[in-house]
């Protein structure tokens, strides 16, 4: 099937048949190189309104644990946790995948989406790229913005944030590899 096809049940049907996996080691990767590693004690992360933040981006938001400022999780925990978490937001990120999408697309996508959140992730010009079969296209809305090609989600507080933008240049690389 062609990158980027309209598919009966989208990415949940992917999901459903092993076309797609959930929580890949290179999604692992990515996320510890933009999230962290060792972020086992509860931080108040700044480029999210100090919002309690532990292991690899994991929030109250997103945990069925409770995150307090100052806990100690431990590896086994944030591992487990982030299965969970990292699992059920690919889940629902593939809700909004309409389209046939090969492992590196899904992973890149799954990074923007736990950055940013799904809702923001699926209501993107990124995700309307995709869908439409504007892959390449779709790859390159996570890191810039259209038409302008100035990056884009890189902006916490009203300010740009060169690393979230690296982050977005790697997720944009990681989405083009699936094309090949």
């Amino acid at each position: 099937m062609k990158i980027g096809t309209k598919v009966a049940g989208g990415a949940l049907a992917l999901i459903a048949s092993g076309a797609l996996a959930l929580f890949t080691p290179d999604l692992q990767q990515m996320l510890s190189r933009w999230e962290g590693d060792g972020q086992n004690v509860v931080y108040p992360d700044k480029l999210a309104k100090n919002l309690p933040t532990v292991c690899r981006g994991i929030t109250k938001y997103t945990s069925p644990e409770p995150v307090i400022l100052g806990d100690y999780w431990s590896d086994e925990k944030c591992l487990e946790v982030e299965q969970i978490v990292v699992s059920e937001g690919q889940i629902e990120l593939a809700k909004c995948i309409k389209v046939y999408v090969t492992q590196p697309i899904f992973d890149a996508f799954s990074s923007f989406g736990h950055n940013v959140g799904n809702a923001n992730a699926c209501v993107s010009v990124a995700m309307g790229l995709l869908n439409a079969g504007r892959v390449a296209e779709a790859c390159d809305a996570i890191a810039h913005k259209v038409p302008t090609k100035r990056p884009n989600w890189s902006v916490a507080d009203g300010k740009y944030v060169p690393g979230l933008y690296s982050r977005r240049l790697d997720e944009r690389k990681q989405c083009l590899s699936g094309l090949h």
